[in-house]
């Protein structure tokens, strides 16, 4: 369904980015923001999915400032290699891939533009939430999965709605951590999911819930249709 593309970061940097559109026109548009096993095939059926749901999905490569073609599995050496790229990558200009992304769709889509990101892609989309207007990055709403991290970004102020998706078993991101956007930003709707691991989304990876999964994907297109469609 989808093809890759190029887009160009304000800073002059130059990154691929894997497109799905929707048939006929969109209606909205939406950055989908990768874990940090790159856009893997995972990511791109992501995309696929919002495509099929009537959105315009462009998913970033926010390896290719260090390695381009990251594609990686969520075991093994991928895993050692995934979080050392991880280590590499910084807030700042991982947002400016984001902005570049979301400035591509803006110039192909008349309607709201959303941040949706997991894992990695999930800390991001709060960013984008909170910072990056200051990149020309306003999305109309944001959505994070499992946002690792984000305990120590809280007190940030959001700049559009955000739903937050948590397994209530992610060993990675602590009730703390959830707790601590709770009470810095009680409007903020966050959903914890029992029996739930981080990564509970992907279905290739052995933490897949899908269960858990059809309600909290349920739950992003209802926020979806209220917020950019």
């Amino acid at each position: 369904m989808g093809e890759s593309l190029q887009v160009t970061a304000q800073d002059g940097h130059t990154l691929s980015a894997y497109i799905a559109r929707p048939e006929g026109d969109p209606k909205g548009a939406i950055v989908v923001v990768q874990e940090i096993f790159g856009v893997n095939a995972h990511i791109r059926s992501v995309a696929d999915r919002f495509a099929q749901e009537g959105y315009l999905a462009l998913a970033p490569a926010l390896f290719d400032r260090t390695e381009r073609g990251v594609e990686l599995r969520y075991e093994g050496e991928d895993m050692q290699k995934a979080f050392g790229l991880m280590q590499k990558l910084s807030p700042e200009t991982a947002l400016m891939d984001v902005a570049a992304a979301f400035t591509r769709l803006k110039q192909e889509s008349s309607s709201g533009v959303a941040v949706v990101g997991f894992c990695y892609g999930g800390f991001l989309a709060w960013l984008s939430a909170t910072r990056g207007s200051a990149l020309g990055l306003t999305p109309d709403c944001c959505v994070g999965y499992y946002a690792g991290g984000i305990g120590g970004v809280a007190k940030e102020e959001p700049n559009c709605p955000v739903l937050l998706h948590f397994g209530a078993e992610d060993s990675h991101i602590g009730p703390e951590q959830v707790q601590a956007v709770r009470e810095a930003h009680p409007e903020v709707e966050i959903f914890v999911y029992e029996g739930a691991e981080h990564g509970f989304n992907c279905d290739a990876r052995a933490s897949f819930n899908p269960k858990q999964a059809k309600i909290a994907w349920e739950r992003t297109l209802a926020f979806l249709k209220s917020h950019v469609a």
